[in-house]
């Protein structure tokens, strides 16, 4: 399982240690502002880092531009999801968008 919107609200350091998670979701809040704010940007690739330590995947929320989802890829983030993937869609219309959609490219 993943552990979403970490770095935000209640999620912790010790949940990434004794909980048996695959995957992060980093908080769309930090990655909005990483182009634009040192401070976002220091604790998107910190959390990256560790992750990676730690043998998890990494997953960014809301990501909205290719400018984000280029730099997410060059900080080692494994998976992205927002509008820059795909708009919020109906469950029906899930399998029909994956079959026309050939795998995303920045």
């Amino acid at each position: 399982f993943a552990i979403d919107d970490f770095g935000a609200g209640y999620s912790s350091l010790t949940y990434l240690r004794r909980l048996p998670v695959d995957s992060i979701k980093i908080d769309r809040s930090f990655i909005n502002g990483m182009l634009v704010d040192s401070e976002d940007l220091a604790v998107v690739t910190s959390i990256i880092t560790l992750c990676k330590e730690f043998k998890r995947s990494v997953i960014a929320e809301g990501v909205e531009s290719a400018d984000h989802a280029n730099k997410l890829v060059q900080l080692g983030c494994d998976l992205v999801q927002g509008h820059r993937v795909a708009k919020p869609m109906p469950a029906h219309e899930v399998v029909e968008w994956v079959q026309s959609h050939s795998p995303f490219i920045f």
